[in-house]
């Protein structure tokens, strides 16, 4: 069972456990692990939902025809520095 584990050692390390931690803080630490999984499952539903909707995703509408505009920052940054050492 459980790779050689009785109940009987998994109850003595839960007894520690609670000795160590006490039962308030285990019983946040249980809400907080439950709250992120019910946060968890909520966004992958809605995530679901979303993909229905691609044509409505601004990502979607995005082009990339404008190749050759882009900008640096770091570029513009060096040149200023470069006019004030001047």
């Amino acid at each position: 069972m459980l790779g050689g584990i009785s109940i009987w050692q998994l109850l003595i390390v839960l007894g520690i456990i609670i000795l160590i931690f006490g039962t308030k803080k285990l019983r946040n630490v249980g809400g907080d692990l439950g709250g992120a999984v019910k946060g968890f499952k909520k966004a992958m539903n809605e995530d679901e939902k979303g993909n229905d909707k691609s044509t409505d995703d601004p990502q979607a509408r995005v082009s990339h025809d404008d190749e050759g505009t882009t900008y640096d920052v770091k570029a513009e940054r060096k040149a200023e520095e470069q006019d004030e050492r001047k």
